[in-house]
Protein backbone atom coordinates (compact mmCIF):
# COMPACT_ATOMS: atom_id res chain seq x y z
CA UNK A 1 0.00 0.00 0.00
CA UNK A 2 1.04 3.59 -0.59
CA UNK A 3 -0.46 7.09 -0.38
CA UNK A 4 -2.80 6.38 -3.27
CA UNK A 5 -4.19 3.41 -1.34
CA UNK A 6 -5.23 5.80 1.41
CA UNK A 7 -6.73 8.22 -1.14
CA UNK A 8 -8.61 5.36 -2.81
CA UNK A 9 -10.02 4.07 0.48
CA UNK A 10 -10.92 7.60 1.59
CA UNK A 11 -12.88 8.35 -1.57
CA UNK A 12 -14.47 4.90 -1.57
CA UNK A 13 -15.62 5.32 2.03
CA UNK A 14 -16.73 8.90 1.40
CA UNK A 15 -18.66 7.89 -1.70
CA UNK A 16 -20.33 5.00 0.10
CA UNK A 17 -21.22 7.06 3.17
CA UNK A 18 -22.59 9.87 1.00
CA UNK A 19 -24.85 7.42 -0.84
CA UNK A 20 -26.01 5.82 2.41
CA UNK A 21 -26.70 9.24 3.94
CA UNK A 22 -28.66 10.34 0.86
CA UNK A 23 -30.64 7.10 0.95
CA UNK A 24 -31.48 7.68 4.61
CA UNK A 25 -32.57 11.25 3.87
CA UNK A 26 -34.77 9.95 1.05
CA UNK A 27 -36.45 7.36 3.26
CA UNK A 28 -37.05 9.80 6.13
CA UNK A 29 -38.45 12.43 3.76
CA UNK A 30 -40.83 9.97 2.12
CA UNK A 31 -42.03 8.56 5.46
CA UNK A 32 -42.76 12.07 6.74
CA UNK A 33 -44.91 12.82 3.67
CA UNK A 34 -46.49 9.39 3.29
CA UNK A 35 -49.81 10.16 4.96
CA UNK A 36 -50.96 13.03 2.76
CA UNK A 37 -51.10 13.61 -0.99
CA UNK A 38 -49.21 16.77 -2.09
CA UNK A 39 -51.52 19.70 -2.83
CA UNK A 40 -50.75 19.74 -6.57
CA UNK A 41 -51.97 16.16 -6.86
CA UNK A 42 -55.07 16.28 -4.65
CA UNK A 43 -58.03 14.87 -6.54
CA UNK A 44 -55.73 13.38 -9.18
CA UNK A 45 -53.89 10.75 -7.16
CA UNK A 46 -55.66 9.07 -4.26
CA UNK A 47 -54.01 8.45 -0.88
CA UNK A 48 -53.73 4.69 -1.45
CA UNK A 49 -51.77 5.21 -4.68
CA UNK A 50 -49.57 7.82 -3.02
CA UNK A 51 -48.78 5.46 -0.15
CA UNK A 52 -48.08 2.61 -2.56
CA UNK A 53 -45.54 4.84 -4.35
CA UNK A 54 -43.97 5.75 -1.00
CA UNK A 55 -43.68 2.13 0.10
CA UNK A 56 -42.34 1.07 -3.30
CA UNK A 57 -39.68 3.77 -3.20
CA UNK A 58 -38.73 2.84 0.37
CA UNK A 59 -38.28 -0.80 -0.64
CA UNK A 60 -36.11 0.13 -3.64
CA UNK A 61 -34.03 2.55 -1.57
CA UNK A 62 -33.35 -0.09 1.08
CA UNK A 63 -32.19 -2.43 -1.67
CA UNK A 64 -30.01 0.32 -3.13
CA UNK A 65 -28.42 0.74 0.31
CA UNK A 66 -27.55 -2.95 0.40
CA UNK A 67 -26.22 -2.82 -3.17
CA UNK A 68 -24.00 0.13 -2.29
CA UNK A 69 -22.45 -1.71 0.64
CA UNK A 70 -21.95 -4.89 -1.38
CA UNK A 71 -20.48 -2.98 -4.32
CA UNK A 72 -17.98 -1.16 -2.13
CA UNK A 73 -16.91 -4.40 -0.45
CA UNK A 74 -16.53 -6.18 -3.78
CA UNK A 75 -14.35 -3.36 -5.14
CA UNK A 76 -11.98 -3.62 -2.16
CA UNK A 77 -11.80 -7.41 -2.47
CA UNK A 78 -11.11 -7.22 -6.21
CA UNK A 79 -8.31 -4.68 -5.79
CA UNK A 80 -6.58 -4.63 -2.40
CA UNK A 81 -7.99 -8.07 -1.62
CA UNK A 82 -6.00 -9.55 -4.50
CA UNK A 83 -8.75 -11.18 -6.59
CA UNK A 84 -7.65 -9.37 -9.74
CA UNK A 85 -4.09 -10.62 -9.13
CA UNK A 86 -5.36 -14.19 -8.80
CA UNK A 87 -7.49 -13.96 -11.95
CA UNK A 88 -4.60 -12.38 -13.85
CA UNK A 89 -2.29 -15.24 -12.87
CA UNK A 90 -4.88 -17.80 -13.98
CA UNK A 91 -5.53 -16.19 -17.37
CA UNK A 92 -1.81 -15.80 -18.07
CA UNK A 93 -1.18 -19.41 -17.08
CA UNK A 94 -3.70 -20.72 -19.61
CA UNK A 95 -3.44 -18.05 -22.36
CA UNK A 96 0.01 -17.26 -23.68
CA UNK A 97 -1.02 -14.35 -25.89
CA UNK A 98 -0.79 -11.13 -23.83
CA UNK A 99 -3.74 -9.35 -25.42
CA UNK A 100 -6.05 -12.37 -25.28
CA UNK A 101 -5.12 -13.04 -21.66
CA UNK A 102 -5.92 -9.38 -20.93
CA UNK A 103 -9.29 -9.69 -22.62
CA UNK A 104 -9.98 -12.86 -20.60
CA UNK A 105 -9.03 -11.08 -17.36
CA UNK A 106 -11.35 -8.12 -17.94
CA UNK A 107 -14.23 -10.33 -19.10
CA UNK A 108 -13.81 -12.65 -16.13
CA UNK A 109 -14.10 -9.70 -13.72
CA UNK A 110 -17.17 -8.38 -15.55
CA UNK A 111 -18.87 -11.78 -15.49
CA UNK A 112 -17.92 -12.35 -11.85
CA UNK A 113 -19.39 -8.95 -10.94
CA UNK A 114 -22.55 -9.80 -12.86
CA UNK A 115 -23.06 -12.98 -10.84
CA UNK A 116 -22.30 -11.20 -7.55
CA UNK A 117 -25.02 -8.66 -8.34
CA UNK A 118 -27.46 -11.36 -9.50
CA UNK A 119 -29.06 -12.09 -6.08
CA UNK A 120 -29.93 -8.40 -5.74
CA UNK A 121 -31.47 -8.44 -9.20
CA UNK A 122 -33.46 -11.58 -8.37
CA UNK A 123 -34.78 -10.03 -5.14
CA UNK A 124 -35.60 -6.76 -6.92
CA UNK A 125 -37.56 -8.58 -9.63
CA UNK A 126 -39.29 -11.40 -7.79
CA UNK A 127 -39.76 -9.79 -4.39
CA UNK A 128 -40.06 -6.01 -4.70
CA UNK A 129 -41.50 -5.72 -8.22
CA UNK A 130 -43.73 -8.73 -7.54
CA UNK A 131 -45.02 -7.32 -4.25
CA UNK A 132 -46.06 -4.04 -5.84
CA UNK A 133 -47.66 -5.65 -8.89
CA UNK A 134 -45.09 -4.69 -11.52
CA UNK A 135 -43.27 -7.94 -12.23
CA UNK A 136 -44.58 -9.93 -15.17
CA UNK A 137 -41.47 -11.90 -16.02
CA UNK A 138 -41.12 -15.61 -15.29
CA UNK A 139 -38.15 -17.42 -13.81
CA UNK A 140 -37.53 -18.97 -17.22
CA UNK A 141 -37.57 -15.58 -18.94
CA UNK A 142 -35.30 -14.09 -16.28
CA UNK A 143 -32.72 -16.89 -16.70
CA UNK A 144 -32.90 -16.55 -20.48
CA UNK A 145 -32.26 -12.80 -20.19
CA UNK A 146 -29.22 -13.39 -17.97
CA UNK A 147 -27.63 -15.82 -20.44
CA UNK A 148 -28.43 -13.49 -23.33
CA UNK A 149 -26.84 -10.53 -21.54
CA UNK A 150 -23.66 -12.50 -20.86
CA UNK A 151 -23.56 -13.79 -24.44
CA UNK A 152 -23.88 -10.25 -25.82
CA UNK A 153 -21.23 -9.06 -23.39
CA UNK A 154 -18.84 -11.65 -24.77
CA UNK A 155 -19.79 -11.25 -28.43
CA UNK A 156 -19.67 -7.45 -28.45
CA UNK A 157 -17.19 -6.78 -25.66
CA UNK A 158 -14.47 -9.24 -26.69
CA UNK A 159 -13.56 -7.63 -30.06
CA UNK A 160 -13.81 -4.13 -28.55
CA UNK A 161 -11.47 -5.02 -25.68
CA UNK A 162 -9.07 -6.74 -28.07
CA UNK A 163 -8.99 -3.64 -30.27
CA UNK A 164 -8.50 -1.30 -27.28
CA UNK A 165 -5.67 -3.37 -25.80
CA UNK A 166 -4.02 -3.57 -29.23
CA UNK A 167 -4.17 0.21 -29.57
CA UNK A 168 -2.85 0.69 -26.02
CA UNK A 169 0.13 -1.52 -26.74
CA UNK A 170 1.03 -0.59 -30.30
CA UNK A 171 0.07 3.02 -31.05
CA UNK A 172 2.83 4.77 -29.14
CA UNK A 173 2.71 7.68 -26.73
CA UNK A 174 -0.58 9.07 -27.98
CA UNK A 175 -2.40 5.76 -28.08
CA UNK A 176 -5.22 7.30 -26.03
CA UNK A 177 -6.25 9.50 -28.97
CA UNK A 178 -6.67 6.42 -31.18
CA UNK A 179 -8.47 4.59 -28.36
CA UNK A 180 -10.84 7.54 -28.05
CA UNK A 181 -11.57 7.51 -31.80
CA UNK A 182 -12.16 3.77 -31.64
CA UNK A 183 -14.54 4.09 -28.69
CA UNK A 184 -16.51 6.96 -30.25
CA UNK A 185 -16.84 5.03 -33.51
CA UNK A 186 -18.00 1.97 -31.61
CA UNK A 187 -20.57 4.05 -29.69
CA UNK A 188 -22.05 5.41 -32.94
CA UNK A 189 -22.11 1.91 -34.38
CA UNK A 190 -23.93 0.52 -31.34
CA UNK A 191 -26.43 3.39 -31.44
CA UNK A 192 -27.26 2.30 -34.98
CA UNK A 193 -27.14 -1.43 -34.20
CA UNK A 194 -29.19 -1.67 -30.99
CA UNK A 195 -32.65 -0.74 -32.34
CA UNK A 196 -32.63 -3.13 -35.28
CA UNK A 197 -30.54 -6.08 -34.10
CA UNK A 198 -30.02 -6.18 -30.33
CA UNK A 199 -33.25 -4.82 -28.80
CA UNK A 200 -35.39 -7.34 -30.79
CA UNK A 201 -33.48 -10.16 -29.05
CA UNK A 202 -35.18 -9.14 -25.80
CA UNK A 203 -38.52 -7.73 -26.92
CA UNK A 204 -40.95 -7.85 -29.79
CA UNK A 205 -41.41 -4.61 -31.76
CA UNK A 206 -44.48 -4.23 -33.93
CA UNK A 207 -45.51 -1.24 -36.08
CA UNK A 208 -48.18 0.93 -34.48
CA UNK A 209 -51.53 -0.28 -35.77
CA UNK A 210 -53.88 2.36 -34.37
CA UNK A 211 -54.57 4.39 -37.53
CA UNK A 212 -56.05 7.37 -35.70
CA UNK A 213 -53.08 7.60 -33.34
CA UNK A 214 -50.63 7.02 -36.18
CA UNK A 215 -52.21 9.86 -38.17
CA UNK A 216 -52.02 12.17 -35.15
CA UNK A 217 -48.34 11.32 -34.66
CA UNK A 218 -47.52 11.85 -38.34
CA UNK A 219 -49.11 15.30 -38.17
CA UNK A 220 -47.00 16.06 -35.11
CA UNK A 221 -43.88 14.93 -36.99
CA UNK A 222 -44.73 17.28 -39.85
CA UNK A 223 -45.19 20.22 -37.48
CA UNK A 224 -41.86 19.44 -35.84
CA UNK A 225 -39.95 18.67 -39.05
CA UNK A 226 -38.98 15.24 -37.79
CA UNK A 227 -38.35 12.14 -39.89
CA UNK A 228 -38.52 8.69 -38.35
CA UNK A 229 -37.83 5.17 -39.55
CA UNK A 230 -41.05 4.07 -37.91
CA UNK A 231 -43.34 4.06 -34.89
CA UNK A 232 -43.20 0.83 -32.90
CA UNK A 233 -44.94 -0.71 -29.92
CA UNK A 234 -42.76 -2.83 -27.63
CA UNK A 235 -44.13 -5.67 -25.54
CA UNK A 236 -42.88 -4.16 -22.29
CA UNK A 237 -45.69 -5.93 -20.45
CA UNK A 238 -43.79 -9.15 -21.08
CA UNK A 239 -41.53 -8.27 -18.15
CA UNK A 240 -42.98 -5.31 -16.30
CA UNK A 241 -46.09 -3.27 -15.66
CA UNK A 242 -44.18 0.01 -15.97
CA UNK A 243 -44.90 2.24 -18.96
CA UNK A 244 -42.51 4.36 -20.99
CA UNK A 245 -41.67 5.76 -24.43
CA UNK A 246 -38.32 6.60 -26.00
CA UNK A 247 -36.39 7.55 -29.12
CA UNK A 248 -33.67 5.28 -30.34
CA UNK A 249 -31.32 5.00 -33.30
CA UNK A 250 -29.32 7.56 -35.22
CA UNK A 251 -29.49 9.26 -38.62
CA UNK A 252 -32.00 7.58 -40.91
CA UNK A 253 -32.37 4.76 -38.41
CA UNK A 254 -34.28 6.84 -35.83
CA UNK A 255 -37.43 5.28 -34.48
CA UNK A 256 -39.99 5.94 -31.79
CA UNK A 257 -40.89 3.16 -29.37
CA UNK A 258 -43.92 3.04 -27.08
CA UNK A 259 -44.33 0.44 -24.36
CA UNK A 260 -47.61 -1.40 -24.86
CA UNK A 261 -48.40 -0.57 -21.22
CA UNK A 262 -48.16 3.16 -22.02
CA UNK A 263 -50.43 2.82 -25.06
CA UNK A 264 -53.00 1.14 -22.82
CA UNK A 265 -52.74 3.79 -20.10
CA UNK A 266 -52.91 7.07 -22.03
CA UNK A 267 -55.43 8.52 -24.45
CA UNK A 268 -54.50 9.98 -27.84
CA UNK A 269 -54.11 13.57 -26.58
CA UNK A 270 -51.82 12.43 -23.77
CA UNK A 271 -49.69 10.23 -26.02
CA UNK A 272 -49.28 13.14 -28.44
CA UNK A 273 -48.15 15.37 -25.57
CA UNK A 274 -45.62 12.80 -24.30
CA UNK A 275 -44.25 12.38 -27.81
CA UNK A 276 -44.08 16.17 -28.26
CA UNK A 277 -41.89 16.27 -25.14
CA UNK A 278 -39.58 13.63 -26.60
CA UNK A 279 -39.45 15.53 -29.88
CA UNK A 280 -38.48 18.57 -27.83
CA UNK A 281 -35.21 16.87 -26.97
CA UNK A 282 -34.60 16.44 -30.70
CA UNK A 283 -35.56 20.00 -31.68
CA UNK A 284 -33.57 21.54 -28.83
CA UNK A 285 -30.55 19.47 -29.90
CA UNK A 286 -30.24 17.85 -26.47
CA UNK A 287 -29.11 14.56 -28.00
CA UNK A 288 -26.41 16.33 -30.01
CA UNK A 289 -25.26 18.32 -26.97
CA UNK A 290 -25.12 15.15 -24.89
CA UNK A 291 -23.04 13.39 -27.53
CA UNK A 292 -20.63 16.33 -27.81
CA UNK A 293 -20.13 16.44 -24.03
CA UNK A 294 -19.74 12.66 -23.87
CA UNK A 295 -17.17 12.80 -26.65
CA UNK A 296 -14.97 15.28 -24.80
CA UNK A 297 -15.43 13.54 -21.45
CA UNK A 298 -14.36 10.27 -23.07
CA UNK A 299 -11.30 11.96 -24.54
CA UNK A 300 -10.39 13.39 -21.13
CA UNK A 301 -10.87 9.94 -19.59
CA UNK A 302 -8.51 8.26 -22.03
CA UNK A 303 -5.96 11.05 -21.57
CA UNK A 304 -6.11 10.45 -17.80
CA UNK A 305 -5.71 6.70 -18.33
CA UNK A 306 -2.75 7.41 -20.62
CA UNK A 307 -1.03 9.16 -17.72
CA UNK A 308 -2.06 6.71 -15.00
CA UNK A 309 -0.87 3.59 -16.82
CA UNK A 310 2.67 4.96 -16.73
CA UNK A 311 2.60 5.51 -12.96
CA UNK A 312 3.63 2.61 -10.72
CA UNK A 313 1.90 4.18 -7.71
CA UNK A 314 -1.45 3.73 -9.45
CA UNK A 315 -0.97 -0.04 -9.64
CA UNK A 316 0.77 -0.38 -6.27
CA UNK A 317 -1.89 1.69 -4.53
CA UNK A 318 -4.61 -0.69 -5.73
CA UNK A 319 -2.71 -3.80 -4.68
CA UNK A 320 -1.52 -4.99 -8.09
CA UNK A 321 1.57 -7.19 -8.35
CA UNK A 322 1.70 -6.87 -12.15
CA UNK A 323 1.63 -3.87 -14.46
CA UNK A 324 0.09 -4.22 -17.90
CA UNK A 325 -2.44 -2.52 -20.17
CA UNK A 326 -5.33 -4.84 -19.34
CA UNK A 327 -4.99 -4.26 -15.60
CA UNK A 328 -4.66 -0.50 -16.16
CA UNK A 329 -7.87 -0.41 -18.21
CA UNK A 330 -9.73 -2.65 -15.77
CA UNK A 331 -8.70 -0.62 -12.72
CA UNK A 332 -9.68 2.61 -14.43
CA UNK A 333 -13.16 1.26 -15.26
CA UNK A 334 -13.68 -0.04 -11.71
CA UNK A 335 -12.26 2.86 -9.71
CA UNK A 336 -13.24 5.99 -11.66
CA UNK A 337 -16.92 5.98 -10.53
CA UNK A 338 -16.03 6.51 -6.86
CA UNK A 339 -14.26 9.76 -7.76
CA UNK A 340 -17.16 11.05 -9.89
CA UNK A 341 -19.90 10.47 -7.31
CA UNK A 342 -19.53 13.97 -5.94
CA UNK A 343 -20.13 15.72 -9.27
CA UNK A 344 -23.38 13.91 -10.10
CA UNK A 345 -25.52 16.98 -9.23
CA UNK A 346 -23.80 18.90 -12.04
CA UNK A 347 -24.89 16.32 -14.59
CA UNK A 348 -28.38 16.11 -13.08
CA UNK A 349 -28.75 19.90 -13.22
CA UNK A 350 -28.11 20.02 -16.97
CA UNK A 351 -30.39 17.03 -17.58
CA UNK A 352 -33.19 18.73 -15.69
CA UNK A 353 -32.66 21.89 -17.69
CA UNK A 354 -33.14 19.80 -20.83
CA UNK A 355 -36.36 18.34 -19.41
CA UNK A 356 -37.77 21.80 -18.74
CA UNK A 357 -36.84 22.91 -22.27
CA UNK A 358 -38.47 19.82 -23.77
CA UNK A 359 -41.63 20.53 -21.75
CA UNK A 360 -41.63 24.09 -23.04
CA UNK A 361 -41.34 22.86 -26.62
CA UNK A 362 -44.10 20.31 -26.04
CA UNK A 363 -46.40 23.09 -24.84
CA UNK A 364 -46.11 24.71 -28.30
CA UNK A 365 -46.98 21.48 -30.10
CA UNK A 366 -49.64 20.10 -27.73
CA UNK A 367 -51.62 21.40 -24.78
CA UNK A 368 -49.64 21.52 -21.51
CA UNK A 369 -52.78 20.25 -19.79
CA UNK A 370 -52.53 17.01 -21.74
CA UNK A 371 -48.88 16.52 -20.75
CA UNK A 372 -49.80 17.17 -17.11
CA UNK A 373 -52.57 14.58 -17.34
CA UNK A 374 -50.17 12.07 -18.90
CA UNK A 375 -47.50 12.65 -16.28
CA UNK A 376 -49.97 12.28 -13.42
CA UNK A 377 -51.15 8.96 -14.86
CA UNK A 378 -47.55 7.77 -15.29
CA UNK A 379 -46.60 8.86 -11.76
CA UNK A 380 -49.57 6.95 -10.40
CA UNK A 381 -49.26 3.80 -12.51
CA UNK A 382 -45.46 3.56 -12.18
CA UNK A 383 -45.69 4.25 -8.43
CA UNK A 384 -43.24 7.15 -8.75
CA UNK A 385 -42.82 9.02 -5.50
CA UNK A 386 -44.30 12.51 -5.45
CA UNK A 387 -42.17 13.59 -2.48
CA UNK A 388 -38.47 12.80 -3.06
CA UNK A 389 -35.88 14.37 -0.80
CA UNK A 390 -34.54 17.40 -2.75
CA UNK A 391 -30.87 16.67 -2.04
CA UNK A 392 -31.25 12.97 -2.87
CA UNK A 393 -33.06 13.93 -6.05
CA UNK A 394 -30.26 16.32 -7.08
CA UNK A 395 -27.84 13.37 -7.08
CA UNK A 396 -30.00 10.61 -8.48
CA UNK A 397 -32.78 12.00 -10.65
CA UNK A 398 -32.33 13.27 -14.20
CA UNK A 399 -35.94 14.53 -14.23
CA UNK A 400 -37.31 17.32 -12.01
CA UNK A 401 -39.36 16.20 -8.98
CA UNK A 402 -43.03 15.65 -9.81
CA UNK A 403 -44.32 18.77 -8.06
CA UNK A 404 -41.67 21.05 -9.58
CA UNK A 405 -42.32 19.74 -13.07
CA UNK A 406 -46.10 20.04 -12.80
CA UNK A 407 -45.79 23.62 -11.49
CA UNK A 408 -43.55 24.50 -14.44
CA UNK A 409 -46.06 23.04 -16.90
CA UNK A 410 -48.91 24.95 -15.26
CA UNK A 411 -46.98 28.17 -15.85
CA UNK A 412 -46.98 27.37 -19.57
CA UNK A 413 -50.78 27.16 -19.82
CA UNK A 414 -52.15 30.12 -21.76
CA UNK A 415 -54.50 32.32 -19.70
Amino acid sequence: MNEFSIIFLFFLASSMLLKLWLNRRQMIHIILHRDSVPKDFEGKIDLASHQKAADYTLAKTRMATLSTIIGSGVLVILTLGGIINILSSITQAYIAHDIWSGVALIMSVFILSHFIELPVSVYQTFKIEQKFGFNRTTARQFIKDQFLQIALMLIIGTPLLYALLTVMGQMGEYWWVYAWLLTISFTFFMTWLVPTFIAPLFNKFTPLEDDALKSRIQQLFERCGFNSKGIYVMDGSKRSGHGNAYFTGIGNNKRIVFYDTLIESLNTDEIEAVLAHELGHFKCKHITKHMVVSTFVTLAGFALLGWLKQENWFFDGLGMVQINDAIALLLFILVLPIFTTFIQPISSRFQRKFEFEADEFASTMAKPEHLIQALVKLYRENASTLTPDPLYSSFHHSHPPAGVRIDHLKSLISP
